[in-house]
C-alpha cells in the first residue's frame, strides 16, 4: 500500500487533526499545512486546526497567510495534550517534539510529513524524505494519487512553497519537485502567484539587510555578517541569499540578536561543506542547529551574553566574536587568519 493510501486511511478512521507547523513557519511548512488539511477534509474530518508558535514576519509569510486566507491559531497546549480519543496529531515539515516547536519531548505523534535530515523520527504514520526538495513535494504526490482534486488555493500554496524552497528550482531541486509543478500548474491560479512571489518589503527589513551587507567579513569563500540587534528575524535568510551571491562568495552566514536569542541563517554552494553539519558541530551544545547541505539555520540562548553589559553595542560586538570563533573552528578556518576583510574591501 502507498504512503498516501496508508495516511488516506488514518485519517478517514479519525474525527479530528491538529497539525502543528514548526515554530515562526515558511510557506513550505504552510503549504504543507494547508494541503493535509484539504486532504483530512476529503476524508471527512470536519474538526480541523493549524497550529503556529513564534512569528509569522517575513513579507512573503504574510502575503502566504493573508492572500491564501490560511486560517491559523497561535500554539495551544490544550490541543496538543489533551486531545480526545479519535484526534490525530500531526507535524509538518519538522518531526520530532520540543525540537523547532512548542511540542513537550516525548509527546506522542500521529503523523510526520518532513524533507529535513533527523535521526529516530517516530510516529504511527512517518514520511520522512531527506532525498526531496520540499515538504510540499510529498504534499503534491499525495493529493495527485488520492480520490481528490485540490482547489486552486492548496496547489497555488503547494506550487509557490516548492518554488520558494528550491530558489525557483535552483537549490536542492529533483526530479520530483518539477513533477509535482507540473501538476499543480494547470490548477493553480497565476496571477495570485506573481502576488506571492513581490510582497512589499519593509523599510526596517531592507535597513536590517544594508546592516548585513555593510558588518560582512570576509575569508577566502566564506562571509560572515550580522546585523546587530533587530526585530527583523526574516531579515537574516534574506540577507544570507543575497550575500551568498556575491563575487566569489561560495558560503554566507548571517547573524542577529533578536529579544533573548542569537539566531543564525546560512547559505553555501560549496560542495566540500554541508552547511547543516557545520551549524550543528558550532552551536548544539548551547542551543539548537541543523538543516540541509545548502541552507541551515540555529538557535543560541543569550545567557549570559546579557550579564555582561547593558550596552548593545558592547554586546553585539562580544557576541560577534563569540559567533565568529566558533564559526571559523567549525569550518576548519583558522581564527587568526589575516585574510578577512571588513565592510566594503572584499581583496584578498
Amino acid at each position: 500500500m502507498s504512503h498516501a493510501q496508508t495516511l488516506w486511511d488514518l485519517l478517514s478512521d479519525s474525527d479530528e487533526l491538529t497539525i502543528v507547523c514548526h515554530n515562526n513557519p515558511d510557506p513550505d511548512c504552510l503549504a504543507s499545512a494547508v494541503a493535509l488539511g484539504q486532504i483530512a477534509a476529503s476524508t471527512g474530518i470536519d474538526e480541523r486546526h493549524i497550529l503556529y508558535s513564534g512569528e509569522i514576519s517575513h513579507q512573503q509569510n504574510r502575503a502566504f497567510v493573508n492572500l491564501l486566507d490560511v486560517e491559523l491559531r497561535p500554539f495551544d497546549p490544550e490541543l496538543v495534550q489533551n486531545r480526545p480519543s479519535g484526534s490525530l496529531l500531526a507535524f509538518v515539515d519538522h518531526s520530532k517534539p520540543g525540537a523547532n516547536n512548542r511540542v513537550p519531548e516525548g509527546t506522542a505523534v500521529d503523523i510526520v510529513l518532513d524533507h529535513h535530515p533527523a535521526e529516530d523520527v517516530e510516529a504511527t504514520f512517518v514520511d520522512h524524505r531527506e532525498d526531496v526538495g520540499a515538504t510540499a513535494t510529498i504534499l503534491a504526490e499525495y493529493v495527485r494519487e488520492l480520490p481528490m482534486d485540490p482547489d486552486a488555493r492548496v496547489a497555488t500554496a503547494l506550487l509557490f512553497a516548492i518554488r520558494r524552497e528550491t530558489l525557483g528550482f535552483l537549490r536542492g531541486v529533483t526530479r520530483k519537485e518539477y513533477e509535482a509543478a507540473s501538476y499543480l500548474h494547470d490548477f493553480a491560479e497565476s496571477d495570485l502567484l506573481r502576488q506571492l512571489s513581490s510582497p512589499a518589503v519593509s523599510g526596517a527589513t531592507v535597513d536590517a539587510i544594508a546592516d548585513a551587507i555593510h558588518n560582512r567579513s570576509v575569508r577566502g569563500s566564506v562571509l560572515i555578517s550580522h546585523v546587530g540587534r533587530t526585530s527583523e528575524r526574516d531579515a537574516l535568510p534574506q540577507a544570507a541569499d543575497y550575500l551568498a551571491t556575491l563575487e566569489g562568495i561560495e558560503t554566507a552566514i548571517v547573524f542577529g540578536i533578536i529579544d533573548d536569542t542569537i539566531q543564525l541563517s546560512a547559505r553555501t554552494t560549496d560542495s566540500r561543506i554541508h552547511i547543516g553539519e557545520v551549524l550543528a558541530s558550532a552551536f548544539d551544545d548551547e542551543g539548537s542547529a541543523g538543516g540541509h547541505r545548502e541552507m541551515a539555520g540555529a538557535e543560541v540562548p543569550l545567557g549570559i551574553f546579557s550579564d555582561y553589559t547593558s550596552d548593545d553595542d558592547v554586546l553585539v560586538g562580544i557576541v560577534e566574536q563569540v559567533i565568529n570563533s566558533r564559526l571559523l573552528a567549525a569550518l576548519n578556518i583558522k581564527d587568526d587568519d589575516n585574510s578577512g576583510n571588513k565592510g566594503g574591501d572584499d581583496k584578498d
